[in-house]
């Protein structure tokens, strides 16, 4: 598919936008949060444990994992995405954990920029999941895209990330919904790898993500609200007084990560499910899995770091390892399984 020349420029100016903006300017979430404070662990002050053998390892989508953390899609397209996406592969690889790039329509309008997402010389082992809008199948892309993105990373998956709040504010959004889940279902049937369905901050609700399971995608990552607002990143992008209207009015909405882990696991009890949205740390990252999330994405914190040095994105995965595997000691869990089907997290009344 050949795309007009513009129309590559201005998504690539729209990739070089948000990581400025997300770097520079408050986008957080303030009016919401993502609801995994209104949970706590009890406390074992006799954990009968010993510390050397608390294992984190997992394994999603059948790949081993060396902790149950995903770098989320965040960037590409850029020189500067091209370094960031660098460190991040890097330690990927190193703590042999999950990562996802950016949306990759940008590679498919202006294939001279494929190399800025192509990580899997850095990261040989780890989980890597390519990643396009989802809209974008309304909108001429089709397997034959698909097939791109996937092969420009060697992914193990495609995550389509489905983000109508945001195109709503995005100056010239893609607005066109409509069939869409037909679609999904049909590229679930073709693609030879998995589909992850995939919110940018607002939340999947178990309606949708029943609707998302029945058409063949393979996982569910909720994306869900608390964390940063995209609503906000693009009203700092706006255009005119309405967009950046829209983005302030909006810019609290949508389902608190919490509420998304815990209906969607009542409703798919078997459904690899990725919690993200708003988590900072490791000990959100345990009360993710211990509601029923089987890894956190974590998308903010990397990318500050990723945008210091390939060290300071080293030094927050060991914090985040460390904060997990403390959860583990401190609850008398020995894994993340025993966690997951302990009784240790209480929700505070």
């Amino acid at each position: 598919m050949n795309a007009p020349t513009n129309i590559s420029a201005q998504t690539q100016n729209r990739k070089a936008d948000h990581i400025r903006i997300c770097l520079e300017e408050d986008v957080q979430s303030h009016q919401i949060t993502n609801g995994l404070e209104c949970y706590r662990f009890t406390h074992s002050c006799l954990p009968e444990l010993n510390h050397d053998d608390i294992d984190i390892t997992t394994a999603f989508l059948g790949k081993h994992l060396g902790a149950p953390l995903l770098i989320s899609s965040m960037t590409g397209g850029t020189e500067q995405a091209a370094m960031i996406n660098q460190r991040l592969a890097k330690v990927a690889q190193h703590y042999k954990i999950a990562m996802g790039v950016g949306s990759q329509r940008v590679a498919v309008e202006k294939p001279q920029v494929a190399d800025t997402f192509a990580v899997r010389k850095y990261a040989p082992d780890v989980l890597l999941f390519a990643n396009l809008g989802a809209v974008q199948l309304n909108y001429k892309y089709g397997l034959d895209e698909c097939l791109r993105v996937v092969d420009i990373l060697e992914a193990d998956a495609l995550i389509l990330h489905i983000n109508p709040l945001q195109e709503c504010i995005q100056p010239k959004g893609d607005t066109n919904f409509r069939g869409l889940l037909d679609k999904i279902s049909t590229l679930c049937s073709k693609l030879p790898v998995p589909v992850i369905a995939k919110e940018v901050g607002n939340g999947i609700s178990a309606a949708i993500a029943n609707k998302l399971i029945a058409a063949g995608v393979a996982a569910i990552d909720v994306a869900g609200a608390g964390g940063t607002s995209w609503a906000k990143v693009e009203s700092e992008r706006a255009e005119n007084p309405l967009q950046r209207r829209l983005g302030k009015t909006f810019a609290d909405w949508g389902l608190p990560t919490a509420e998304c882990i815990t209906t969607i696991r009542a409703i798919a009890k078997d459904v690899p499910l990725i919690a993200s949205g708003g988590l900072r740390h490791g000990l959100d990252v345990a009360v993710a899995i211990a509601l029923g999330a089987d890894i956190a994405g974590l998308a903010m914190p990397f990318l500050q770091a990723a945008a210091t040095s390939e060290t300071a994105v080293a030094e927050l995965a060991e914090v985040l390892i460390a904060e997990i595997t403390t959860v583990l000691f401190c609850t008398g869990n020995a894994t993340l399984y025993q966690l997951k089907h302990s009784s240790s997290l209480q929700r505070i009344e």
